[in-house]
């Protein structure tokens, strides 16, 4: 019998990169290939590249010359936005031996097994993004995969160009999966014992834009109504601007909807929005928060926040920050702004030194890591829901509420991947302990 041909997979970026690379693994699997750790030796290695900022750049570039090191007649692929956008820089790897642009990631057996079979020396042999991209297709996995938690690619796409971003330029205009699409893949992890699923895209809330008469919160009433049983679903980030009432009186009305609210802030300097092209105000995010912590009791949010982007100055920084000490949020994901050849904010003069941005990320993560703190301590003595993610120690798990905090705790049996009850009784260090409540019976 022929032995199965071994391919190890490594990602970088977004969650839709990690769901990308999760769907070309189960077509290989299906295929009879066989995975392997990307630090293990194989025949076939395939990077799937991030290229937001320069640093993912250079990371993403840096994978691929490991992987050629690693085994030098394998066979290394390089796809992703990095494919789509520095394919020159990647072509100069030697040892590359394909470039896979993300739309021909769903076509990515066909095209490695054909350079297989025909592998001549020299440069690579590139697959760019076509000008009119295909369907957005379902992927039914055979098996749960590495997470506990399902994620659906529902959407890809943007068209919102803000002035910093590249991405709209290496993922091409909105696209949404079709509703029967989505249903088939949602009903399918729900079979496969998933308790909980995550709806991501590029550009999530912005889900039905080119299917006339829907949209997420219709989206999210089919799913919901279609299944019953033990299970969530979580969503994934959503622009300020694309949390309709319709969709907040949908969540507040559900138990079965997450209510964490990732909302991407950026700056909350009206001048710095305004250059950004990001489509609101100080006060809109503000308000926007605001009614969510007023209508849907114990909501946690969440922020991306840039520093450091071109013209920023101190007062405009004092903006985003005292904005942030005064909204209820659990944790900001702090980015230094990262200069994007093609990108409107690239030209801008001046550019804000690397020292400067330093000193404010140092500032905003510093705020972030007491928030957490002081509401994680908050917590005790309450009642969590979370999903078991996994094993820690002998008896001792840990997982997420619905809320997105780490949650650990003791238990005689194995809940990996399932949904449990926990009563907090300490908070720690970006995390709180508790004590289990339910789980087949048993409780502790």
């Amino acid at each position: 019998m022929e032995k199965a041909m071994t391919i190890a997979f490594h990602t970088l970026g977004c969650k839709v990169n990690q769901v990308e690379t999760e769907q070309m693994r189960e077509k290989f699997h299906l295929q009879g290939y066989r995975v392997v750790d990307f630090g293990d030796p194989a025949d076939i290695y395939i990077v799937n590249t991030c290229t937001v900022t320069h640093i993912s750049d250079r990371k993403s570039r840096a994978m691929v010359r490991r992987a050629v090191r690693s085994n030098p007649g394998a066979m290394v692929v390089a796809t992703g936005c990095v494919a789509e956008l520095g394919r020159e820089q990647l072509a100069d790897i030697e040892g590359l031996g394909l470039i896979v642009g993300n739309q021909d990631k769903d076509r990515i057996v066909e095209l490695v097994e054909n350079r297989l079979a025909n592998r001549p020396a020299g440069q690579p042999n590139c697959q760019l993004q076509s000008t009119h991209p295909g369907k957005m297709i379902p992927v039914l996995f055979t098996a749960p995969h590495e997470r506990t938690r399902g994620f659906i690619k529902i959407q890809d796409g943007c068209q919102s160009f803000c002035s910093y971003c590249i991405v709209p330029f290496a993922r091409g205009h909105l696209q949404s999966k079709s509703p029967g699409d989505v249903l088939a893949e949602f009903r399918h992890m729900l079979n496969l014992g998933y308790q909980e699923i995550v709806l991501t895209g590029i550009h999530t809330g912005m889900y039905g834009a080119d299917l006339p008469g829907w949209d997420l919160t219709r989206l999210l009433d089919n799913l919901l109504a279609s299944s019953s049983g033990a299970f969530r679903i979580r969503l994934s980030s959503i622009e300020p601007g694309e949390w309709h009432e319709e969709l907040l009186q949908l969540i507040a009305a559900e138990s079965r909807i997450c209510r964490h609210f990732h909302i991407p802030l950026q700056s909350a300097s009206d001048r710095i929005l305004a250059s950004m092209r990001r489509g609101y105000t100080r006060e809109q995010y503000r308000q926007l928060v605001s009614r969510i912590a007023q209508l849907i009791p114990g909501a946690v949010f969440t922020a991306d926040v840039m520093v450091g982007y071109p013209t920023e100055t101190e007062a405009d920084f004092r903006d985003t920050y005292d904005l942030m000490v005064g909204l209820p949020m659990l944790e900001l994901h702090v980015f230094k702004y990262s200069p994007r050849d093609g990108t409107v904010a690239a030209t801008l003069q001046p550019q804000v030194e690397a020292k400067v941005k330093q000193e404010r990320s140092q500032r905003l993560l510093q705020l972030s890591q007491q928030k957490k703190r002081d509401y994680l301590r908050g917590l005790v003595g309450r009642e969590m829901n979370v999903l078991v993610e996994r094993r820690l120690h002998d008896n001792c798990f840990a997982g997420l509420s619905d809320t997105y905090v780490e949650v650990r705790t003791a238990s005689k049996i194995d809940p990996v991947g399932k949904l449990v009850k926990v009563w907090v009784t300490a908070a720690e260090d970006g995390y709180v302990l508790g004590t289990l409540s339910n789980l087949a019976g048993q409780t502790n």
